[in-house]
């Protein structure tokens, strides 16, 4: 008889253990489930297309409107500057003279010092477009800026408005840097995947 107990046994903790393991594999999935993208989607994931976007970013920490203000100063002396963060406010415009040039939007981010040994940033910030068509829309890049290097890469990883599921690369290129003050005047050339 102690033969048939152990199999039944078995039987019965294997089927409490099989209902546990499903409730709790239900209680965790109650903030997720799976839609159907043909049906949630349909109309704006019609045909993929490929935007190129030239504009300059203007990085101003002096005058009295700067636009890049320090929030996080290094913790002690670094040839870098490693540790330092600025939030920015800049804005982007098609051509490289701020006072003339059209404004179509405001970079809006942060971006800090994250190399002990180059002076390398970790970028992260919203292209958020003021004019035309993408008013209101914004692209978002985060990556790593190697600020002397000529031109710099980084990832698109997502936008809002019309550059949802937005992917790509943005192309840095230095226009002007003043090493008195830290102003600069940055060509972006971002190739954008969108919908």
């Amino acid at each position: 008889m102690a033969k048939h107990l152990i199999p039944t046994r078995f039987v019965v903790v294997s089927t409490v253990l099989l209902f546990l393991c499903q409730f709790i594999s239900c209680q965790e999935e109650e903030y997720v489930r799976s839609l159907n993208p043909k049906r949630h989607l349909a109309g704006m994931m019609k045909k993929q297309k490929l935007s190129h976007f030239k504009f300059y970013w203007h990085d101003t920490y002096s005058a009295p409107n700067a636009t890049a203000v320090p929030i996080i100063r290094p913790a002690g002396p670094s040839p870098t500057g490693f540790g330092s963060v600025s939030m920015i406010d800049d804005p982007i415009t098609v051509g490289p003279d701020l006072k003339t040039s059209k404004l179509v939007g405001r970079a809006q981010g942060l971006y800090g010092i994250a190399s002990q040994h180059e002076v390398a940033l970790l970028m992260a910030m919203n292209f958020w477009f003021v004019e035309g068509k993408y008013n209101g829309s914004s692209i978002s890049v985060m990556g790593r800026n190697q600020v002397f290097n000529k031109v710099r890469e980084m990832p698109i990883i997502g936008g809002s408005g019309l550059f949802r599921f937005a992917t790509g690369y943005a192309h840095a290129s230095t226009h002007t840097f003043n090493l008195t003050n830290g102003d600069a005047v940055v060509e972006y050339n971002l190739y954008v995947l969108h919908y």
